[in-house]
């Protein structure tokens, strides 16, 4: 409604030429366009001016659309319940604060009886105040962190059979994994069945670099299932696609040759707009700590791993298979999804049939590469992975703006 077109004179078509002025400054023409809410703009000058009012906004829309999309089962709503009547019971004790609790007696009554409460329910105060919450993070605060299943004592026993499979299977295999209490508290089952040769899947000589994929692959689980607390059940497409936004090596044809060259990459996709809140350079240090971890429990660690991440893939594709979307698309993206089950499967016979010597060795290496990373400097959000003449290839330059 309030462009400022400016239209030039004796167009040389029968299009007249237009120019947009910038939204910002209303000075210069502009030249581009901001991805999240179309405003133009001449400069970086201005997208720094108008992206705080972008970002609150971007954020905003997507907490409700995820609000509206979230389909409560009676595990969900258990939690929430529980968050609810802790948050509440918190408010009863704190009687200093100058909002009170961030809903009305009213409406906690109404969720805590079971029924369904929408957006529109909420009075103006209460939606401010729940906006206030997410911006700032409190309700992140109400949530109990999730402990690592690596860094558990009965991670360091996992026993598979000789093949790579589980030494005993449960009665109730679907119901042991399809519910989200038993696979986040305990440490995922290995394969079911056992394990092929490689010389059965494959011909061909396996790469000498799937090591170095391996890394990028744990790094990628690992930075998943933090980012969803250990959740992944309740939106498996939803993690399978930052799965494969966050790898490389699965989610796209990169091939990295060293340990360096795959850690950076990973880095560099942690530190990404896209996955800014997640915690930047420090959420990735975490991260590589967590693959030094997992490479030290050796290969029927990174074996149950890889065998979650396919229940988390497979799962993926049938949440796709219902999903409301361009045949060809929804058809594009289970082949997609099957493609990368295939190479987890490959990538898991190949740990198998490794000594256990490889994985001691390469989490030395990935601790040596850690101690190099903790030593870079962050200087105005920059995280710079490549300075000097003598930088390779994988390291590069990771700019947040």
């Amino acid at each position: 409604m309030d462009k400022v077109v400016v239209s030039e004179a004796a167009p040389s078509n029968s299009f007249s030429e237009a120019r947009l002025i910038c939204r910002v400054c209303q000075k210069q023409f502009s030249r581009y366009t901001c991805p999240r809410c179309n405003t133009r703009y001449c400069s970086l000058e201005c997208y720094k001016r108008h992206s705080l009012r972008c970002t609150e906004s971007f954020m905003r829309e997507n907490v409700m659309e995820e609000l509206h999309q979230i389909q409560s089962n009676d595990a969900t709503k258990r939690k929430m319940l529980e968050i609810l009547r802790r948050v509440h019971s918190e408010d009863d004790m704190d009687s200093d604060g100058e909002d009170g609790s961030m809903l009305s007696e009213e409406t906690t009554q109404k969720i805590l009886s079971g029924d369904e409460l929408r957006l529109e329910d909420l009075s103006p105060g209460e939606i401010k105040k729940f906006q206030r919450a997410v911006a700032t993070g409190e309700l992140s605060k109400l949530i109990e962190p999730w402990d690592p299943w690596w860094r558990k004592s009965s991670a360091a026993s996992i026993s598979l059979g000789p093949s790579g499979n589980q030494l005993v299977k449960p009665l109730d295999v679907e119901h042991s994994f399809s519910t989200s209490e038993s696979s986040i508290s305990e440490v995922p089952a290995g394969p079911e069945n056992p394990l092929p040769p490689l010389q059965q899947l494959s011909r061909a000589e396996p790469s000498p670099l799937l090591s170095v994929h391996l890394i990028d692959v744990i790094y990628s689980y690992c930075f998943t299932l933090r980012i969803y607390n250990g959740d992944w059940h309740f939106d498996a497409l939803g993690a399978a696609m930052v799965l494969l936004t966050l790898s490389s090596v699965l989610g796209g044809d990169s091939r990295p040759e060293t340990v360096s060259e795959a850690l950076a990459a990973c880095i560099e996709q942690t530190c990404s707009p896209a996955f800014r809140h997640a915690g930047g350079f420090k959420f990735g240090l975490i991260l590589v700590d967590d693959a030094i971890d997992l490479l030290s429990l050796g290969a029927n660690a990174i074996i149950c791993l890889l065998c979650d991440l396919r229940r988390l893939i497979q799962a993926g594709e049938e949440m796709l298979r219902s999903e409301n979307m361009d045949k060809a698309k929804r058809s594009e993206g289970r082949r997609k999804l099957k493609g990368v089950d295939r190479k987890i499967y490959f990538l898991m016979c190949w740990v198998h049939e490794q000594s256990e010597e490889v994985w001691s060795s390469l989490a030395g290496i990935v601790e040596v590469e850690k101690a190099s990373l903790s030593a870079l400097e962050l200087d105005r959000g920059i995280c710079n992975m490549g300075e000097g003449k003598g930088a390779s290839k994988a390291k590069v330059l990771v700019e947040e703006v």
